[in-house]
């Protein structure tokens, strides 16, 4: 099991990943919002064990930019701040759980442990598959014949988006809400940019696309 700590605090997060480590899990680790929410999304941890207090941008904000993305992975909030109001922030921001400081390192790792397992026994993240492709929703990765393939976030969104309506028309302001949270990095052309890269992965030489597109309405993942 993969976790992602963000923690600011260099001897606390060297401490915690000593630790967790020694109990059998992976650790990777950053130390601000900025770096933490590029690892969040391009390192596919399996839980998230987040500090609320960071340099860049807190941890509620980062909370909320992952959640906005789309990104279900699970967020344990680590933090001094231990009133009610504080955990409600953290839960309404999208945390899974909270755990006040200072706390034992052995329930930091059976709450982390706790929250993976749920999320990888979750029907509503079970994996779809397109053909010999494995898409798995809880580990954010698509698989060919058990070999991950390298594609890049946006490119596995639309693909997970399309399979999970596979047979149906996805309009095209479904699909620019789903890869594109933040309205600045939307182009006029990003839609048609993302599906021509994702059909690269997925179409056989020489065969029809399994993408169909429909002029003035969208896309379609044929069945």
């Amino acid at each position: 099991m993969k976790v992602l700590l963000i923690e600011d605090s260099p001897v606390l997060r060297d401490s915690l990943v000593r630790g967790l480590t020694r109990l059998g899990l992976v650790v990777e680790q950053a130390h601000d919002g900025p770096s933490g929410l590029w690892a969040a999304t391009e390192m596919q941890p399996d839980v998230i064990a987040l500090d609320v207090m960071l340099p860049g941008f807190d941890g509620l904000e980062l909370l909320r930019r992952l959640r906005a993305q789309q990104v279900r992975t699970p967020v344990l909030m680590l933090s001094a701040l231990a009133e009610i109001e504080d955990k409600l922030q953290g839960f309404e921001a999208g945390a899974d759980d909270y755990l006040p400081k200072p706390f034992d390192l052995r329930e930091l790792a059976a709450r982390l442990r706790v929250l993976a397992a749920r999320q990888a026994a979750d029907p509503g993240v079970a994996p779809l598959e397109v053909g010999d492709l494995l898409i798995d929703r809880v580990r954010q990765e698509v698989r060919r014949q058990g070999q991950v393939l390298p594609m890049r976030r946006r490119e596995r969104l639309l693909l997970e988006l399309l399979a999970s309506q596979r047979g149906c028309v996805v309009r095209r302001t479904t699909i620019e809400a789903k890869l594109y949270p933040d309205a600045k990095e939307l182009q006029s052309n990003s839609v048609e940019a993302a599906v021509s890269q994702l059909r690269r992965w997925i179409d056989e030489p020489g065969q029809a696309s399994r993408i169909v597109t429909l002029r003035g309405e969208g896309y379609m993942l044929e069945r």
